[in-house]
């Protein structure tokens, strides 16, 4: 067994690591999320806590780790004998991304219950986890059909698994610990919620603390047992004050101050229900504790704030987590005081309120500044023209986004197979049951009345004589379901000169804008494609990260030539590299652009005519045609969002829709009240074509 890396050794990354300790005191606070950029040391700080976690008491032989003091009495292994325990080290168990759900809930023998009437269940990781870590690295990959059953697990501290009427149920209380990278992604909104804390992490930019952190690995790489055992005294140390603030927990005071405090708080950034309230109390009762303290004072509720509420403020992807540390300061302080005006405080007795001026008075005034803080900070990327000029004539400066607007549905045409989701008709593990096969590998769905059928006439072939149903391998079948998959959304933007009107490219980017937030609650992938001067370039490559692709746009120029053909065959050559990657995903093409072409760019070349780059007339125009085409021979579906104003159109983009073999909608169409005919133009077009 391999020697994890101490965790005392860990250099920097305080909040990190008191967010674990904290866990380790109190599991009740309710877990970790970590976030950061990759190589930060996330994955090792939380393997390296198992070996810190106090040993726990277990009935002896029991496969779900009950404890011998208060025995589960629903325990599949009960009921177990007074007396027969034992001790063993905290577990962490890792949940892989892509577990099935039979590996995370534990898997029932189908054939022997129905046949013998045996509840034969293997536990699963929710099982091994009870009393220990459950750890998911790179939790915001995580399936949504395993999300939900690690969301009913923590909720109800128990996992069931229910298969035709056999119920098997289980106690699962664990310690939730996630590590990711926001670029790959969010997490939804009901399983971000249930971490008590989160802690942001980044690699220092301090070059001794970077100095020590390789020369640790380095002496770790080459000897991990002389390694850790420099550092024994270190863990040690750490592991008796963690058993020590357990022992003392109990006794921690909680006041009717510090409880104002935290209620102030939590009402002053506007979070949403009362876990967050819970969460702090615990996390500053846990922190008293910690600092070998009966009582919770002042600064433990400003750090609980910290770790327990940035995540809880956020309204929609594109807002980043954070706190503004000076109203914290300034909620506190107003609170603090008016405790000590009412006597309940330990300070002075100075009745002043302050210049707050009540509970009444205080977000108004400390929002102003936070909003004028988003304000300033947007042009910088956008206005301000930070970006630096990448060339061509006519260039402007990034244009602001106009504000989102709510989207219907566009769905892909047909039945796919890929990733679950929420946007296109699909065969998927769940959703509504829609006929039966035979299993291919194991067997996960029974479809009961399919097995029962194919099983009866043989009853009498295999000597049945009592009123059990005699079932074999052969005769189970698997239940095949409809649900809802998650696509690629390519967009591919025009951001040429004919775009370039700042009110109206506002108006393009809004719209984007909307259909990725759009694409965030349909856990969707998204790529960006832009194209402009003359070629086009992949600002974003397909990700999981709305995030990103939404500051992409927020800082992309416009001006220059249209090399419209050139946009859409970089999007075909993304498509054709995705497939590759993730050919059950199936793509949706987004193109945003008035329909104009004026220029070949790189298409020329690409199309096999030679080299050279022709600059206008009919040759661009054709040459984006050709390429549109390519799209309608795969069968890709795709909807162009036409960007053509005033009172004299062309219509050129819905010349291009009908080459694509898509439809065409215009910029006032797409809100959601207009867009309702969408997906049944997007159909019949199909279906005409």
């Amino acid at each position: 067994m391999s020697v994890p890396f101490p965790f005392t050794a860990v250099v920097g990354q305080d909040d990190l690591r008191l967010a674990l300790l904290l866990n380790a005191v109190s599991p009740a606070v309710g877990g970790v999320l970590v976030r950061g950029e990759k190589g930060t040391a996330k994955s090792t700080a939380v393997r390296a806590l198992s070996a810190l976690m106090p040993e726990v008491d277990v009935v002896s032989g029991c496969r779900f780790s009950c404890d011998p003091h208060s025995p589960d009495p629903a325990c599949p292994d009960g009921p177990h004998d007074a007396g027969a325990s034992g001790s063993r080290p905290a577990r962490m168990v890792e949940l892989p991304v892509g577990a099935s759900e039979d590996r995370l809930v534990g898997a029932l023998d189908i054939e022997r219950a129905l046949s013998e009437g045996v509840k034969a269940f293997e536990p699963g990781l929710l099982a091994d986890a009870h009393r220990g870590i459950l750890y998911v690295d790179e939790v915001n990959l995580l399936h949504d059909h395993l999300v939900d059953l690690l969301l009913d697990a923590a909720a109800m501290g128990a996992s069931y698994v229910e298969r035709e009427g056999v119920s098997v149920r289980h106690a699962s209380k664990f310690l939730l610990v996630g590590t990711m990278n926001p670029e790959e992604g969010e997490l939804r909104p009901q399983l971000l919620d249930r971490f008590g804390l989160t802690v942001e992490v980044a690699a220092s930019r301090e070059p001794d603390l970077r100095v020590e952190v390789v020369r640790r690995r380095l002496a770790y790489d080459d000897d991990p047992a002389a390694f850790a055992a420099r550092w024994a005294d270190e863990e040690a140390a750490v592991r008796a004050r963690i058993v020590a603030a357990r022992t003392l927990l109990p006794s921690v005071r909680l006041g009717d101050g510090a409880l104002r405090q935290i209620a102030a708080t939590c009402a002053a950034f506007e979070v949403d229900g009362m876990r967050a309230d819970i969460v702090m109390a615990r996390t500053a009762t846990a922190l008293a504790a910690w600092a070998g303290r009966t009582d919770v004072l002042a600064e433990d509720v400003r750090q609980a704030a910290l770790l327990a509420l940035p995540h809880r403020r956020r309204r929609n992807p594109f807002d980043a987590p954070g706190l503004d540390e000076d109203k914290l300061d300034e909620t506190l302080e107003e609170f603090g005081r008016q405790d000590e005006g009412d006597g309940d405080g330990d300070g002075d007795d100075d009745p002043d309120p302050g210049p707050g001026g009540g509970p009444g008075g205080q977000p108004e005034p400390d929002d102003a500044p936070q909003g004028d803080g988003d304000t300033a900070a947007r042009p910088e990327a956008g206005e301000g023209g930070q970006p630096q000029p990448s060339g061509g004539a006519g260039e402007q400066s990034p244009v602001r986004a106009a504000e989102p607007f709510r989207t219907k549905v566009l769905s892909v045409p047909g039945l796919g197979e890929g990733a679950a989701g929420r946007r296109s008709r699909a065969r998927t593990e769940h959703g509504r049951t829609t006929g039966a096969r035979r299993p291919r590998g194991a067997l996960t769905k029974l479809h009961l009345a399919a097995t029962v059928q194919a099983a009866a006439p043989h009853q009498r072939a295999r000597g049945r004589s009592g009123p059990g149903l005699v079932v074999r391998r052969d005769d189970l079948r698997q239940a095949t379901r409809e649900g809802r998959e998650g696509n690629l959304v390519l967009f591919v933007v025009d951001a040429s000169g004919s775009m370039a009107a700042r009110q109206r490219m506002g108006a393009v980017k809004g719209a984007v804008l909307s259909l990725l937030l759009d694409a965030y609650q349909r856990r969707d992938k998204v790529g960006l494609v832009t194209f402009r001067g003359s070629a086009a370039d992949v600002a974003l490559p397909p990700t999981s990260s709305v995030d990103a692709a939404a500051a992409r746009l927020e800082s992309l120029p416009t001006g220059g030539r249209t090399p419209l053909a050139a946009g859409l065959l970089k999007a075909h050559e993304v498509l054709r590299v995705e497939r590759l990657r993730d050919p059950a995903r199936r793509p949706l093409v987004v193109v945003v652009t008035d329909g104009r072409a004026t220029a070949a760019g790189a298409a020329r070349s690409a199309s096999g005519r030679g080299g050279g780059r022709a600059t206008g007339g009919t040759e661009p125009v054709a040459l984006a045609s050709r390429a549109a085409r390519l799209f309608a021979a795969e069968g890709t579906a795709s909807v162009v969002v036409d960007c053509e104003t005033g009172p004299v159109r062309l219509g050129l983009a819905g010349r291009l829709a009908d080459e694509l073999g898509g439809t065409a909608v215009t910029l006032d169409e797409l809100r959601a009240d207009s867009i309702a005919g969408l997906v049944k133009d997007v159909q019949a077009s199909r279906r005409a074509a």
